[in-house]
């Protein structure tokens, strides 16, 4: 008995065999997959910049710019120093007088004191201008009186006498230091200037720096039982003279 034949539903293959093939021989077209049409070609990325050797580059010659800066600021100190030896000023008290020093029942000080300032330019080739002078006189911590010296301009080699009254009027003190105030019978002074001064040479004016002055050693007397007697301190005190610079907050 023959075998009957199924009928072939495999679809139609090329000449090569491979895929399918339509009634004219040509292979069928399908629409592109989600995948296919989203899919973005590839391009290669560029190596990320070296930012930490420009930084180090940057830092080196920074630091070699402050070397030089600071290298050329030293010559040019030296040279003006060579060229014009320069001193500080000096200063010392040459005469003080106690004309008043009250003390209410309410501990409110009323005093006030006449004194001579001697100041001292030594440089022969340096003009100091200074400006305001502040100046306050102080006993054992409590301060007694404060004043102003006007600025003023002090040539080469040269010696000024500043006269200035230093006062309080009415000032509250602490139950403590107006007790200690009415004990005393000599009064231990110090005496404090502060001022800015700067340098000139002919045409140039430098920066003006802060000039603190603290002169001590002083005493002035009361006579008992009056204490408006007026007083006077012998000889001369020296005072110590400090720079003051300051760089951003902080005073050196």
């Amino acid at each position: 008995m023959e075998k009957s034949r199924q009928p072939n539903t495999n679809p139609p293959r090329d000449a090569n065999g491979n895929g399918t093939a339509t009634a004219n021989g040509a292979r069928p077209t399908f629409p592109p997959t989600k995948a296919q049409q989203y899919r973005l070609p590839y391009r290669p990325q560029p190596p990320p910049p070296r930012r930490r050797g420009c930084c180090c580059v940057c830092c080196l010659w920074l630091t070699l710019f402050l070397i030089a800066l600071v290298f050329l600021a030293a010559i040019a100190a030296g040279v003006v120093y060579v060229l014009y030896r320069p001193q500080r000023p000096t200063f010392s008290v040459s005469s003080l007088r106690l004309v008043a020093l009250n003390l209410s029942a309410a501990d409110l000080l009323t005093s006030r004191l006449d004194l001579s300032v001697t100041a001292r330019n030594p440089n022969r080739k340096l003009v100091f201008v200074y400006d305001d002078v502040a100046i306050s006189a102080s006993s054992g911590g409590v301060t007694i009186g404060e004043g102003t010296i006007p600025g003023f301009l002090q040539g080469t080699d040269n010696t000024t006498v500043l006269k200035t009254t230093v006062s309080s009027s009415g000032r509250s003190l602490d139950p403590t230091e107006a007790s200690d105030l009415r004990k005393r019978k000599r009064y231990p002074l110090e005496i404090e200037l502060d001022t800015k001064a700067g340098v000139k040479i002919g045409g140039f004016k430098s920066k003006r720096l802060g000039i603190r002055a603290s002169c001590d050693g002083i005493e002035a007397m009361v006579a008992k039982g009056n204490a408006t007697a007026a007083a006077t301190t012998t000889g001369s005190a020296k005072c110590k003279v400090k720079l003051r610079i300051k760089i951003w907050n902080w005073t050196i």
